[in-house]
Protein backbone atom coordinates (compact mmCIF):
# COMPACT_ATOMS: atom_id res chain seq x y z
CA UNK A 1 0.00 0.00 0.00
CA UNK A 2 1.34 3.41 -0.94
CA UNK A 3 2.08 5.83 1.89
CA UNK A 4 2.04 8.93 -0.39
CA UNK A 5 -0.22 11.75 0.84
CA UNK A 6 -3.22 12.31 -1.44
CA UNK A 7 -2.42 16.00 -1.87
CA UNK A 8 1.13 15.33 -3.02
CA UNK A 9 2.30 14.18 -6.45
CA UNK A 10 2.93 10.45 -6.72
CA UNK A 11 6.47 9.30 -6.19
CA UNK A 12 8.67 9.28 -9.25
CA UNK A 13 9.32 5.69 -10.22
CA UNK A 14 11.49 4.40 -12.98
CA UNK A 15 12.22 6.89 -15.76
CA UNK A 16 10.26 6.68 -18.98
CA UNK A 17 12.35 6.70 -22.18
CA UNK A 18 15.26 7.91 -20.11
CA UNK A 19 13.36 10.96 -18.76
CA UNK A 20 12.01 11.47 -15.23
CA UNK A 21 8.28 10.94 -14.89
CA UNK A 22 6.44 14.25 -14.13
CA UNK A 23 3.13 14.98 -12.45
CA UNK A 24 0.49 15.98 -15.08
CA UNK A 25 -0.79 18.88 -12.91
CA UNK A 26 2.53 20.65 -13.31
CA UNK A 27 2.02 20.66 -17.07
CA UNK A 28 -1.47 22.06 -16.68
CA UNK A 29 -0.32 24.81 -14.36
CA UNK A 30 2.40 25.77 -16.81
CA UNK A 31 -0.06 25.69 -19.71
CA UNK A 32 -2.57 27.82 -17.81
CA UNK A 33 0.05 30.46 -17.05
CA UNK A 34 1.15 30.58 -20.68
CA UNK A 35 -2.42 30.84 -21.98
CA UNK A 36 -3.24 33.64 -19.56
CA UNK A 37 -0.12 35.54 -20.60
CA UNK A 38 -1.08 35.11 -24.25
CA UNK A 39 -4.61 36.41 -23.59
CA UNK A 40 -3.29 39.42 -21.66
CA UNK A 41 -0.89 40.30 -24.49
CA UNK A 42 -3.83 40.79 -26.89
CA UNK A 43 -2.59 41.32 -30.41
CA UNK A 44 1.05 41.59 -29.35
CA UNK A 45 3.52 44.43 -28.72
CA UNK A 46 3.42 45.85 -32.23
CA UNK A 47 -0.35 46.21 -32.37
CA UNK A 48 -0.44 47.59 -28.85
CA UNK A 49 2.15 50.17 -29.89
CA UNK A 50 -0.01 51.06 -32.90
CA UNK A 51 -2.99 51.52 -30.57
CA UNK A 52 -1.00 53.88 -28.35
CA UNK A 53 0.29 55.77 -31.39
CA UNK A 54 -3.32 56.62 -32.25
CA UNK A 55 -3.77 58.14 -28.79
CA UNK A 56 -5.90 55.17 -27.66
CA UNK A 57 -5.55 52.96 -24.61
CA UNK A 58 -5.75 49.19 -24.87
CA UNK A 59 -8.87 47.31 -23.79
CA UNK A 60 -7.28 46.24 -20.50
CA UNK A 61 -5.86 49.67 -19.74
CA UNK A 62 -9.34 51.12 -20.13
CA UNK A 63 -10.81 48.67 -17.66
CA UNK A 64 -8.07 49.42 -15.13
CA UNK A 65 -8.88 53.14 -15.31
CA UNK A 66 -12.63 52.72 -15.18
CA UNK A 67 -12.87 50.31 -12.25
CA UNK A 68 -11.80 50.50 -8.64
CA UNK A 69 -8.25 49.23 -8.29
CA UNK A 70 -8.02 45.45 -8.11
CA UNK A 71 -11.77 44.89 -8.43
CA UNK A 72 -11.95 43.39 -11.94
CA UNK A 73 -12.88 39.72 -12.26
CA UNK A 74 -12.69 38.39 -15.80
CA UNK A 75 -14.98 35.90 -17.54
CA UNK A 76 -14.05 33.69 -20.51
CA UNK A 77 -10.43 34.79 -20.69
CA UNK A 78 -9.55 31.59 -22.55
CA UNK A 79 -12.60 31.46 -24.82
CA UNK A 80 -11.62 31.34 -28.48
CA UNK A 81 -13.47 31.68 -31.75
CA UNK A 82 -14.38 28.62 -33.74
CA UNK A 83 -12.68 29.75 -36.92
CA UNK A 84 -14.33 31.26 -39.95
CA UNK A 85 -16.07 29.83 -42.99
CA UNK A 86 -13.52 31.52 -45.26
CA UNK A 87 -10.40 29.91 -43.88
CA UNK A 88 -9.89 31.99 -40.73
CA UNK A 89 -8.63 29.09 -38.64
CA UNK A 90 -6.34 31.01 -36.26
CA UNK A 91 -7.57 30.94 -32.68
CA UNK A 92 -7.36 34.08 -30.56
CA UNK A 93 -7.81 33.63 -26.84
CA UNK A 94 -10.50 36.02 -25.65
CA UNK A 95 -11.70 36.45 -29.25
CA UNK A 96 -11.14 40.22 -29.28
CA UNK A 97 -13.19 41.22 -26.24
CA UNK A 98 -12.55 41.31 -22.49
CA UNK A 99 -15.59 40.70 -20.29
CA UNK A 100 -16.24 40.53 -16.56
CA UNK A 101 -17.35 42.53 -13.57
CA UNK A 102 -15.87 44.94 -11.03
CA UNK A 103 -16.79 47.92 -8.91
CA UNK A 104 -17.05 51.67 -9.40
CA UNK A 105 -16.86 53.47 -6.07
CA UNK A 106 -17.74 50.18 -4.44
CA UNK A 107 -20.82 49.46 -6.57
CA UNK A 108 -20.96 46.39 -8.81
CA UNK A 109 -20.96 46.82 -12.60
CA UNK A 110 -20.60 44.42 -15.53
CA UNK A 111 -18.46 45.30 -18.52
CA UNK A 112 -17.10 44.35 -21.89
CA UNK A 113 -14.16 46.02 -23.58
CA UNK A 114 -13.46 45.30 -27.24
CA UNK A 115 -9.80 44.80 -28.11
CA UNK A 116 -8.92 46.39 -31.44
CA UNK A 117 -5.45 44.78 -31.35
CA UNK A 118 -7.05 41.32 -31.80
CA UNK A 119 -8.54 40.88 -35.29
CA UNK A 120 -9.60 44.53 -35.19
CA UNK A 121 -11.98 43.87 -32.32
CA UNK A 122 -14.33 42.36 -34.90
CA UNK A 123 -17.43 40.59 -33.66
CA UNK A 124 -17.97 36.90 -34.26
CA UNK A 125 -19.99 34.21 -32.52
CA UNK A 126 -17.66 33.65 -29.55
CA UNK A 127 -17.17 37.41 -29.13
CA UNK A 128 -20.94 37.88 -29.00
CA UNK A 129 -21.43 34.98 -26.59
CA UNK A 130 -19.04 36.63 -24.14
CA UNK A 131 -20.90 39.96 -24.32
CA UNK A 132 -24.26 38.22 -24.01
CA UNK A 133 -23.09 36.40 -20.90
CA UNK A 134 -22.17 39.58 -19.01
CA UNK A 135 -25.41 41.25 -20.08
CA UNK A 136 -27.39 38.27 -18.77
CA UNK A 137 -25.48 38.39 -15.49
CA UNK A 138 -26.08 42.14 -15.18
CA UNK A 139 -29.85 41.72 -15.51
CA UNK A 140 -29.96 38.79 -13.08
CA UNK A 141 -27.82 40.58 -10.49
CA UNK A 142 -29.38 44.00 -11.06
CA UNK A 143 -26.23 45.96 -11.91
CA UNK A 144 -25.34 48.44 -14.69
CA UNK A 145 -23.64 47.17 -17.84
CA UNK A 146 -20.95 49.24 -19.57
CA UNK A 147 -19.65 48.56 -23.07
CA UNK A 148 -16.33 49.95 -24.32
CA UNK A 149 -16.66 49.77 -28.11
CA UNK A 150 -13.60 49.68 -30.36
CA UNK A 151 -14.34 47.33 -33.22
CA UNK A 152 -13.96 46.97 -36.95
CA UNK A 153 -17.51 45.58 -37.10
CA UNK A 154 -18.80 42.15 -38.04
CA UNK A 155 -16.16 39.48 -38.63
CA UNK A 156 -16.57 38.88 -42.33
CA UNK A 157 -14.87 35.47 -42.17
CA UNK A 158 -17.76 34.13 -40.08
CA UNK A 159 -20.41 35.17 -42.59
CA UNK A 160 -24.02 35.16 -41.42
CA UNK A 161 -22.95 33.85 -38.01
CA UNK A 162 -21.55 37.31 -37.28
CA UNK A 163 -24.88 38.92 -38.17
CA UNK A 164 -26.72 36.48 -35.93
CA UNK A 165 -24.26 37.36 -33.18
CA UNK A 166 -25.26 41.04 -33.37
CA UNK A 167 -28.90 40.07 -33.16
CA UNK A 168 -28.28 38.27 -29.85
CA UNK A 169 -26.82 41.45 -28.37
CA UNK A 170 -29.60 43.69 -29.72
CA UNK A 171 -32.19 41.41 -28.18
CA UNK A 172 -30.53 41.74 -24.79
CA UNK A 173 -30.29 45.53 -25.10
CA UNK A 174 -34.04 45.72 -25.47
CA UNK A 175 -34.77 43.26 -22.66
CA UNK A 176 -32.46 45.16 -20.29
CA UNK A 177 -33.89 48.58 -21.21
CA UNK A 178 -35.52 50.17 -18.19
CA UNK A 179 -34.30 47.33 -15.97
CA UNK A 180 -30.62 48.23 -15.54
CA UNK A 181 -28.66 51.29 -16.73
CA UNK A 182 -26.82 50.61 -19.99
CA UNK A 183 -23.86 52.78 -20.95
CA UNK A 184 -21.81 52.73 -24.15
CA UNK A 185 -18.41 54.29 -24.78
CA UNK A 186 -17.35 54.63 -28.42
CA UNK A 187 -13.55 54.66 -28.23
CA UNK A 188 -12.71 53.74 -31.81
CA UNK A 189 -14.60 52.66 -34.93
CA UNK A 190 -18.25 51.61 -34.65
CA UNK A 191 -19.88 51.12 -38.03
CA UNK A 192 -22.64 49.26 -39.81
CA UNK A 193 -24.84 47.04 -37.66
CA UNK A 194 -22.57 47.66 -34.66
CA UNK A 195 -24.08 51.13 -34.16
CA UNK A 196 -27.49 49.85 -33.13
CA UNK A 197 -26.46 48.39 -29.80
CA UNK A 198 -25.00 51.69 -28.48
CA UNK A 199 -27.98 53.60 -29.85
CA UNK A 200 -30.33 51.47 -27.75
CA UNK A 201 -28.38 51.97 -24.53
CA UNK A 202 -29.26 54.78 -22.14
CA UNK A 203 -26.15 56.93 -22.57
CA UNK A 204 -23.47 57.08 -25.25
CA UNK A 205 -20.01 58.59 -24.79
CA UNK A 206 -17.68 59.32 -27.71
CA UNK A 207 -13.96 60.14 -27.70
CA UNK A 208 -13.03 63.06 -29.91
CA UNK A 209 -10.72 62.49 -32.90
CA UNK A 210 -10.48 58.71 -32.38
CA UNK A 211 -14.07 57.46 -32.55
CA UNK A 212 -16.79 57.49 -35.19
CA UNK A 213 -20.20 55.95 -35.81
CA UNK A 214 -22.13 55.51 -39.04
CA UNK A 215 -24.37 52.98 -40.74
CA UNK A 216 -22.62 53.36 -44.10
CA UNK A 217 -19.06 54.62 -44.39
CA UNK A 218 -17.45 57.27 -46.59
CA UNK A 219 -16.62 54.77 -49.35
CA UNK A 220 -20.25 53.71 -49.67
CA UNK A 221 -21.38 57.34 -49.59
CA UNK A 222 -18.97 58.16 -52.41
CA UNK A 223 -20.14 55.18 -54.47
CA UNK A 224 -23.86 55.74 -54.02
CA UNK A 225 -24.31 59.51 -53.91
CA UNK A 226 -20.89 60.59 -55.30
CA UNK A 227 -19.98 62.73 -52.29
CA UNK A 228 -16.53 62.86 -50.75
CA UNK A 229 -16.68 63.06 -46.97
CA UNK A 230 -14.25 62.22 -44.19
CA UNK A 231 -14.82 59.78 -41.33
CA UNK A 232 -15.04 62.64 -38.82
CA UNK A 233 -17.41 64.74 -40.91
CA UNK A 234 -19.67 61.77 -41.51
CA UNK A 235 -19.80 60.26 -38.03
CA UNK A 236 -17.27 61.81 -35.67
CA UNK A 237 -17.90 62.77 -32.06
CA UNK A 238 -18.58 66.43 -32.87
CA UNK A 239 -21.21 65.51 -35.47
CA UNK A 240 -23.10 63.13 -33.18
CA UNK A 241 -22.87 65.43 -30.15
CA UNK A 242 -24.09 68.61 -31.86
CA UNK A 243 -26.05 67.58 -34.96
CA UNK A 244 -27.55 64.09 -34.70
CA UNK A 245 -27.91 63.83 -30.92
CA UNK A 246 -26.64 60.23 -31.01
CA UNK A 247 -23.85 61.02 -28.52
CA UNK A 248 -24.83 62.25 -25.05
CA UNK A 249 -21.26 63.08 -24.00
CA UNK A 250 -17.88 63.66 -25.63
CA UNK A 251 -14.39 63.71 -24.16
CA UNK A 252 -11.01 64.67 -25.63
CA UNK A 253 -9.36 61.35 -24.72
CA UNK A 254 -9.95 57.90 -23.24
CA UNK A 255 -8.91 58.93 -19.72
CA UNK A 256 -11.40 61.79 -19.41
CA UNK A 257 -14.14 59.71 -21.03
CA UNK A 258 -13.78 56.96 -18.43
CA UNK A 259 -13.66 59.53 -15.63
CA UNK A 260 -17.01 60.91 -16.79
CA UNK A 261 -18.50 57.40 -16.85
CA UNK A 262 -17.53 56.96 -13.20
CA UNK A 263 -19.14 60.32 -12.45
CA UNK A 264 -22.38 59.36 -14.23
CA UNK A 265 -22.64 56.03 -12.39
CA UNK A 266 -22.54 57.96 -9.12
CA UNK A 267 -25.93 59.54 -9.93
CA UNK A 268 -27.73 56.36 -10.99
CA UNK A 269 -29.36 53.46 -9.15
CA UNK A 270 -28.07 49.98 -9.95
CA UNK A 271 -31.47 48.87 -11.26
CA UNK A 272 -35.12 49.86 -11.54
CA UNK A 273 -35.99 48.39 -8.13
CA UNK A 274 -33.59 50.69 -6.29
CA UNK A 275 -33.36 54.40 -5.67
CA UNK A 276 -30.25 56.41 -6.60
CA UNK A 277 -27.49 56.62 -3.98
CA UNK A 278 -27.69 59.45 -1.43
CA UNK A 279 -24.61 61.67 -1.24
CA UNK A 280 -24.46 64.38 1.39
CA UNK A 281 -22.37 67.29 0.09
CA UNK A 282 -22.83 69.24 3.34
CA UNK A 283 -24.81 71.95 1.56
CA UNK A 284 -27.47 73.37 3.95
CA UNK A 285 -31.01 72.59 2.70
CA UNK A 286 -32.26 76.01 3.83
CA UNK A 287 -29.51 77.94 2.04
CA UNK A 288 -30.90 80.99 0.23
CA UNK A 289 -29.46 83.01 -2.64
CA UNK A 290 -30.62 86.67 -2.68
CA UNK A 291 -29.01 87.16 -6.10
CA UNK A 292 -31.76 85.03 -7.64
CA UNK A 293 -34.27 87.80 -6.87
CA UNK A 294 -32.55 89.80 -9.64
CA UNK A 295 -31.75 87.03 -12.11
CA UNK A 296 -34.66 87.69 -14.49
CA UNK A 297 -34.16 90.92 -16.49
CA UNK A 298 -36.85 93.62 -16.34
CA UNK A 299 -37.00 93.56 -20.15
CA UNK A 300 -39.09 90.45 -20.95
CA UNK A 301 -37.23 89.98 -24.24
CA UNK A 302 -33.75 90.04 -22.71
CA UNK A 303 -32.03 86.65 -22.37
CA UNK A 304 -30.22 85.31 -19.32
CA UNK A 305 -28.42 82.07 -18.50
CA UNK A 306 -30.67 79.49 -16.82
CA UNK A 307 -27.55 77.65 -15.63
CA UNK A 308 -27.03 80.40 -13.05
CA UNK A 309 -30.26 79.28 -11.38
CA UNK A 310 -29.40 75.59 -11.81
CA UNK A 311 -26.01 75.86 -10.13
CA UNK A 312 -27.44 78.05 -7.40
CA UNK A 313 -30.09 75.59 -6.22
CA UNK A 314 -28.23 72.27 -6.61
CA UNK A 315 -26.08 70.75 -3.88
CA UNK A 316 -22.51 71.97 -4.16
CA UNK A 317 -23.38 73.73 -7.44
CA UNK A 318 -22.70 70.37 -9.14
CA UNK A 319 -24.60 69.68 -12.37
CA UNK A 320 -23.88 66.82 -14.76
CA UNK A 321 -25.37 67.96 -18.05
CA UNK A 322 -26.58 65.44 -20.63
CA UNK A 323 -26.63 66.26 -24.36
CA UNK A 324 -24.91 69.58 -23.63
CA UNK A 325 -24.12 70.29 -27.29
CA UNK A 326 -27.41 69.22 -28.90
CA UNK A 327 -30.65 71.23 -28.78
CA UNK A 328 -29.10 73.83 -26.48
CA UNK A 329 -32.45 75.58 -26.02
CA UNK A 330 -33.36 72.82 -23.54
CA UNK A 331 -31.08 71.81 -20.66
CA UNK A 332 -31.25 68.31 -19.16
CA UNK A 333 -28.99 66.62 -16.66
CA UNK A 334 -28.42 65.26 -13.17
CA UNK A 335 -27.84 67.02 -9.89
CA UNK A 336 -28.64 66.63 -6.21
CA UNK A 337 -31.03 68.33 -3.84
CA UNK A 338 -30.61 67.48 -0.18
CA UNK A 339 -28.31 64.62 -1.20
CA UNK A 340 -30.94 63.03 -3.48
CA UNK A 341 -30.36 62.60 -7.22
CA UNK A 342 -32.79 64.56 -9.37
CA UNK A 343 -33.28 64.82 -13.11
CA UNK A 344 -33.46 68.45 -14.17
CA UNK A 345 -35.18 69.81 -17.29
CA UNK A 346 -34.96 73.53 -18.01
CA UNK A 347 -35.56 75.92 -20.88
CA UNK A 348 -32.50 77.99 -21.81
CA UNK A 349 -33.44 81.62 -22.65
CA UNK A 350 -29.86 82.20 -23.81
CA UNK A 351 -30.40 79.83 -26.78
CA UNK A 352 -33.25 80.44 -29.24
CA UNK A 353 -35.07 82.26 -26.41
CA UNK A 354 -35.75 78.86 -24.84
CA UNK A 355 -38.39 77.81 -27.39
CA UNK A 356 -39.27 74.16 -27.85
CA UNK A 357 -38.39 72.73 -31.26
CA UNK A 358 -38.31 69.17 -32.57
CA UNK A 359 -34.84 68.31 -31.28
CA UNK A 360 -35.42 69.85 -27.85
CA UNK A 361 -38.70 67.95 -27.48
CA UNK A 362 -37.07 64.62 -28.35
CA UNK A 363 -34.11 65.34 -26.07
CA UNK A 364 -36.39 66.16 -23.15
CA UNK A 365 -38.71 63.19 -23.73
CA UNK A 366 -35.92 60.62 -23.72
CA UNK A 367 -34.40 62.08 -20.56
CA UNK A 368 -37.75 62.18 -18.74
CA UNK A 369 -38.43 58.54 -19.62
CA UNK A 370 -35.02 57.45 -18.37
CA UNK A 371 -35.52 59.21 -15.04
CA UNK A 372 -38.98 57.73 -14.64
CA UNK A 373 -37.70 54.22 -15.39
CA UNK A 374 -35.03 54.50 -12.68
CA UNK A 375 -36.92 56.28 -9.89
CA UNK A 376 -35.23 59.66 -10.30
CA UNK A 377 -37.49 62.63 -9.35
CA UNK A 378 -37.97 65.35 -11.97
CA UNK A 379 -37.53 69.08 -11.46
CA UNK A 380 -38.59 71.39 -14.29
CA UNK A 381 -37.50 75.05 -14.60
CA UNK A 382 -39.70 76.86 -17.10
CA UNK A 383 -39.10 79.90 -19.27
CA UNK A 384 -40.66 79.00 -22.60
CA UNK A 385 -42.23 81.44 -25.10
CA UNK A 386 -43.79 78.59 -27.10
CA UNK A 387 -42.99 76.13 -29.84
CA UNK A 388 -40.69 77.12 -32.69
CA UNK A 389 -42.78 78.47 -35.60
CA UNK A 390 -42.11 78.02 -39.30
CA UNK A 391 -42.56 75.58 -42.18
CA UNK A 392 -39.27 73.81 -41.50
CA UNK A 393 -40.42 72.77 -38.03
CA UNK A 394 -43.97 71.95 -39.12
CA UNK A 395 -42.81 69.86 -42.06
CA UNK A 396 -40.22 68.19 -39.83
CA UNK A 397 -42.96 66.94 -37.52
CA UNK A 398 -42.85 69.30 -34.56
CA UNK A 399 -46.37 68.17 -33.66
CA UNK A 400 -45.18 64.59 -33.37
CA UNK A 401 -41.94 65.50 -31.58
CA UNK A 402 -43.67 67.87 -29.17
CA UNK A 403 -46.14 65.11 -28.36
CA UNK A 404 -43.22 62.91 -27.27
CA UNK A 405 -42.33 65.33 -24.48
CA UNK A 406 -45.97 65.69 -23.48
CA UNK A 407 -46.40 61.90 -23.44
CA UNK A 408 -43.22 61.38 -21.41
CA UNK A 409 -44.28 63.79 -18.67
CA UNK A 410 -47.82 62.42 -18.43
CA UNK A 411 -46.48 58.85 -18.31
CA UNK A 412 -43.96 59.58 -15.53
CA UNK A 413 -44.91 58.41 -12.04
CA UNK A 414 -41.87 59.73 -10.15
CA UNK A 415 -42.21 62.95 -8.10
CA UNK A 416 -42.57 65.90 -10.52
CA UNK A 417 -42.00 69.53 -9.51
CA UNK A 418 -42.13 72.62 -11.72
CA UNK A 419 -40.91 76.17 -11.12
CA UNK A 420 -42.09 78.78 -13.65
CA UNK A 421 -39.35 81.39 -13.75
CA UNK A 422 -40.59 83.73 -16.47
CA UNK A 423 -42.52 82.96 -19.66
CA UNK A 424 -44.93 80.04 -19.90
CA UNK A 425 -47.01 80.58 -22.99
CA UNK A 426 -49.58 78.49 -24.83
CA UNK A 427 -49.18 74.80 -25.47
CA UNK A 428 -45.55 74.92 -24.37
CA UNK A 429 -46.71 75.91 -20.88
CA UNK A 430 -48.89 72.80 -20.72
CA UNK A 431 -46.18 70.49 -22.10
CA UNK A 432 -43.49 71.68 -19.67
CA UNK A 433 -44.80 69.63 -16.73
CA UNK A 434 -47.80 71.79 -15.89
CA UNK A 435 -50.35 70.99 -13.18
CA UNK A 436 -52.81 70.04 -15.92
CA UNK A 437 -50.73 67.03 -17.02
CA UNK A 438 -50.17 65.67 -13.54
CA UNK A 439 -47.25 67.55 -11.99
CA UNK A 440 -47.26 67.14 -8.22
CA UNK A 441 -46.21 70.67 -7.32
CA UNK A 442 -46.04 73.83 -9.40
CA UNK A 443 -44.35 76.94 -8.10
CA UNK A 444 -43.91 80.30 -9.80
CA UNK A 445 -41.61 83.25 -9.30
CA UNK A 446 -43.21 86.72 -9.15
CA UNK A 447 -41.66 87.30 -12.59
CA UNK A 448 -43.69 84.47 -14.14
CA UNK A 449 -45.89 85.22 -17.15
CA UNK A 450 -48.54 82.54 -17.70
CA UNK A 451 -50.77 83.16 -20.70
CA UNK A 452 -52.08 81.79 -23.97
CA UNK A 453 -49.51 83.84 -25.86
CA UNK A 454 -47.18 86.81 -25.41
CA UNK A 455 -48.77 90.18 -24.52
CA UNK A 456 -48.00 91.83 -27.86
CA UNK A 457 -49.40 88.98 -29.95
CA UNK A 458 -52.44 88.71 -27.72
CA UNK A 459 -53.12 92.46 -27.94
CA UNK A 460 -52.86 92.38 -31.73
CA UNK A 461 -55.50 89.61 -31.86
CA UNK A 462 -57.91 90.78 -29.18
CA UNK A 463 -57.84 94.51 -29.92
CA UNK A 464 -57.11 94.45 -33.65
CA UNK A 465 -60.03 96.68 -34.66
CA UNK A 466 -59.46 99.22 -31.91
CA UNK A 467 -55.77 99.47 -32.76
CA UNK A 468 -56.42 99.84 -36.50
CA UNK A 469 -59.01 102.59 -35.94
CA UNK A 470 -56.89 104.55 -33.43
CA UNK A 471 -55.33 107.86 -34.37
CA UNK A 472 -51.94 106.45 -33.35
CA UNK A 473 -51.99 102.66 -33.86
CA UNK A 474 -48.50 102.19 -32.41
CA UNK A 475 -49.40 103.95 -29.19
CA UNK A 476 -52.69 102.08 -28.99
CA UNK A 477 -50.86 98.75 -29.38
CA UNK A 478 -48.48 99.62 -26.54
CA UNK A 479 -51.41 100.58 -24.31
CA UNK A 480 -53.31 97.37 -25.01
CA UNK A 481 -50.14 95.28 -24.61
CA UNK A 482 -49.54 96.83 -21.19
CA UNK A 483 -53.17 96.21 -20.25
CA UNK A 484 -52.95 92.54 -21.23
CA UNK A 485 -49.64 92.11 -19.41
CA UNK A 486 -51.08 93.46 -16.14
CA UNK A 487 -54.14 91.25 -16.43
CA UNK A 488 -52.73 87.94 -17.65
CA UNK A 489 -48.92 87.96 -17.83
CA UNK A 490 -48.34 87.25 -14.16
CA UNK A 491 -48.60 84.22 -11.88
CA UNK A 492 -51.39 85.51 -9.65
CA UNK A 493 -54.39 84.64 -11.81
CA UNK A 494 -53.07 81.07 -12.21
CA UNK A 495 -52.48 80.90 -8.45
CA UNK A 496 -56.06 82.00 -7.78
CA UNK A 497 -57.26 79.17 -10.04
CA UNK A 498 -55.12 76.64 -8.16
CA UNK A 499 -52.89 75.92 -11.15
CA UNK A 500 -49.92 77.25 -9.18
CA UNK A 501 -49.41 75.87 -5.67
CA UNK A 502 -47.49 78.91 -4.50
CA UNK A 503 -45.76 82.04 -5.73
CA UNK A 504 -42.35 81.97 -4.07
CA UNK A 505 -39.47 84.34 -3.58
CA UNK A 506 -36.67 83.34 -5.99
CA UNK A 507 -34.11 83.27 -3.19
CA UNK A 508 -36.07 80.47 -1.45
CA UNK A 509 -36.22 78.14 -4.47
CA UNK A 510 -33.68 75.60 -3.20
CA UNK A 511 -35.34 75.14 0.18
CA UNK A 512 -38.81 74.77 -1.30
CA UNK A 513 -37.62 72.14 -3.76
CA UNK A 514 -35.86 70.08 -1.10
CA UNK A 515 -38.82 70.14 1.27
CA UNK A 516 -41.17 69.21 -1.57
CA UNK A 517 -39.02 66.23 -2.58
CA UNK A 518 -38.96 65.05 1.02
CA UNK A 519 -42.72 64.85 1.37
CA UNK A 520 -43.14 63.36 -2.13
CA UNK A 521 -40.71 60.54 -1.37
CA UNK A 522 -43.48 58.03 -0.69
CA UNK A 523 -45.56 58.93 -3.75
CA UNK A 524 -47.42 56.04 -5.35
CA UNK A 525 -49.33 56.15 -8.62
CA UNK A 526 -51.71 53.56 -10.03
CA UNK A 527 -51.86 53.28 -13.81
CA UNK A 528 -54.29 51.37 -16.05
CA UNK A 529 -53.24 47.80 -16.78
CA UNK A 530 -51.69 47.53 -20.24
CA UNK A 531 -48.83 45.95 -22.11
CA UNK A 532 -47.32 49.33 -22.94
CA UNK A 533 -48.41 52.67 -24.33
CA UNK A 534 -47.83 53.82 -27.90
CA UNK A 535 -45.61 56.89 -27.63
CA UNK A 536 -45.72 58.98 -30.86
CA UNK A 537 -42.28 58.04 -32.13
Amino acid sequence: MSTDRPDQPPAVDAPVDGKPRTWPLEDNLSTLGAMRDTARDGGGPKRIADQHAKGKLTARERLELLLDEGSFEEFDMLKAGRGGHLGGETEHLGDGVITGHGTIQGREVFLFSQDFTVVGGSLGAAHSEKISKVMDHAVRVGAPVIGLNDSGGARIQEGVDALAAYGQIFNRNVMASGVIPQISCIMGPCAGGAVYSPSMTDFTFMVEDSSYMFVTGPNVVKTIIHQDISFDDLGGAAVHAAKSGVAHFTAPNDVLCLRDVRRLINYLPSNNQQKPPILDLRDPPDRTDPALDYLVPTNPNQPYDMKVLIHSVLDGAEFFEVHAQWARNLIVGFGRLGGETIGLIANQPAALAGVLDSNASTKGARFVRFCDAFNIPLVCLVDVPGFMPGPEQEHGGIIRHGAKLLYAFVEATVPRITVIVRKAYGGAYIVMNSKHIGADLNYAWPTAEIAVMGPRGAAEVIYRREIESAADPAAALLEKESQYRKTFANPFLAAKCGYIDDVIFPRDTRGRLIRSLQFLEGKETVRPRRKHGNIPL
